[in-house]
């Protein structure tokens, strides 16, 4: 089973990722240092450094972009938790029980499918 966010949660999840990937990077290239390679782990140390650094900027670049959208997006109260949830585009997911969202009639699945929930925004559901 694959498991979906909302577009915000899965753009952090992205900058998580490569922050942690950086940091980690950065740490094991000291090892050449640490462990006194000579030239070659200065090397390392230094190539895994400028690495590490590039994708520590870009987890940051994704950060605020994240940040950008979240501010921009609309906000409404998803049918099946009534948690209110960021929603980007035509469709996405809730942020809490990741049920699939649209605000628009034509993208939402015939009701005879058996396909994952899908609700409209504002749409009432019955117990």
């Amino acid at each position: 089973m694959k498991f979906k966010s909302s577009k915000v949660n899965e753009f952090r999840l992205w900058g998580l990722l490569l922050t942690m990937g950086g940091m980690l990077l950065m740490i094991l290239g000291l090892a050449g240092i640490v462990f006194e390679w000579g030239a070659a782990g200065r090397m390392i140390a230094a190539v895994c450094m400028v690495i590490g650094a590039i994708a520590m900027l870009v987890s940051m670049g994704i950060y605020f972009a994240a940040g950008m959208m979240s501010t921009s997006a609309t906000v409404i109260e998803c049918p099946e938790c009534g948690k209110p949830t960021k929603m980007l585009g035509k469709t996405d997911r809730c942020m809490f029980c990741k049920t699939i969202l649209t605000l628009d009639p034509k993208y939402a699945p015939p009701a005879d499918s058996g396909a994952s929930p899908t609700h409209q925004a504002g749409e009432t559901t019955s117990p």
